[in-house]
């Protein structure tokens, strides 16, 4: 598999190195010859613009430019965050819906719970994940009020 298109059953995007990436889904995990950065921008242009596009988008709604996350798909409000700079090649995407909790962890990690019953630890803080999934919860709450608003002056 080459080219990979993030859909409602992707929960991770985690960099392998700098030319693979392990993608997690609920039902199956993929190695793939693609980086994270590729994986998402290829996301982006799939369903109608770009990597860059919707980062200036998401920078523009939430005020701020560092870790913002990333609405992929506009029908099914499909939100992916980043767990460091996504200039580092070891940032991690992870689905905002697909998440069910998330807790401390050993040694300043943080361990995340998905809906489908599958777990992962990541070497990010508690409280940076919290961030990410409020400023992720955020956007979405943005987006969907203003199309709600759209579609309540038809």
């Amino acid at each position: 598999m080459k080219d990979y298109e993030i859909n409602d059953d992707t929960l991770a995007i985690i960099p392998v190195d700098n030319k693979k990436t392990k993608v997690l889904e609920k039902d199956y995990e993929y190695v793939i010859e693609q980086n994270a950065y590729k994986v998402m921008d290829y996301s982006c242009q799939y369903f109608g613009s770009t990597y860059e596009g919707r980062k200036g988008g998401s920078k523009n709604i939430l005020g701020t430019g560092y870790k913002v996350p990333i609405l992929i798909r506009e029908d099914n409000y499909i939100i992916f965050f980043p767990t460091e700079s996504p200039l580092l090649d070891t940032c991690m995407w992870i689905s905002l819906h697909n998440i069910e909790r998330f807790e401390r962890s050993d040694n300043n990690t943080t361990k995340i719970y998905f809906k489908d019953g599958k777990n992962i630890i990541i070497d990010v803080s508690f409280r940076s994940i919290e961030n990410q999934i409020l400023r992720s919860t955020r956007l979405e709450s943005v987006l969907r009020n203003r199309s709600n608003s759209k579609n309540n002056i038809k």
